[in-house]
């Protein structure tokens, strides 16, 4: 019975990421997604308005705000035009593309699936003016349509469904072996 279901586990997995492996527009790199994009980019809207709630954006007439987002749209515009002209435009589906500054030091920004995304105020010191944080925003921005927040989420269910499977299969060993496997398996 135990060999059967580390099989079974085993067959669903490679089903699964087989059914799910699909080419990266412009890399041409594979990438496993299990999850629906549109699952994500939900998920992500919740995550994204809780942080707003904790961290919120800075003034819409401050002079970086205003920068952030004329810099945000500029992106948003080329890439829509590009992903339109190259018949990619369904993967922005559900994107509702937002920019906002946050006042925190630390040296960061980010885009979440959909299109949201947080740049900090301290970042905004090391790029200096707009073209470098156009470079930031538009590495980050690069990311979500590219898919790498499914493409990673993707990785870590494979990786839990392995160590289920090991689990399984080393249950009648002893603890000591169990330990040692799943400590190697984790590395």
């Amino acid at each position: 019975m135990k060999k059967n279901s580390i099989q079974f586990a085993g067959y669903v997995l490679l089903l699964a990421t087989i059914i799910a492996c699909s080419k990266v527009p412009i890399t041409g790199r594979k990438q496993v997604s299990l999850l629906p994009e549109s699952e994500l980019i939900s998920l992500s809207l919740t995550e994204y308005q809780s942080f707003l709630k904790t961290n919120p954006p800075a003034g819409n007439h401050d002079q970086n705000t205003i920068m952030v987002k004329q810099v945000g749209n500029k992106i948003q515009q080329a890439v829509t035009k590009y992903m339109a002209q190259n018949k990619l435009s369904s993967r922005l589906a559900g994107y509702k593309w937002e920019f906002n500054l946050v006042n925190d030091p630390t040296i960061n920004a980010w885009c979440m699936p959909g299109g949201k995304v947080v740049v900090y105020s301290g970042l905004l010191g090391v790029t200096q003016n707009e073209n470098g944080l156009a470079i930031v925003m538009g590495h980050e921005i690069a990311h979500a349509v590219a898919r790498h927040g499914n493409e990673r989420m993707s990785q870590g269910m494979v990786t839990q469904l392995g160590g289920i499977a090991l689990g399984v299969a080393l249950q009648n060993k002893t603890a000591e072996t169990q330990a040692l496997f799943q400590t190697a398996y984790g590395v």
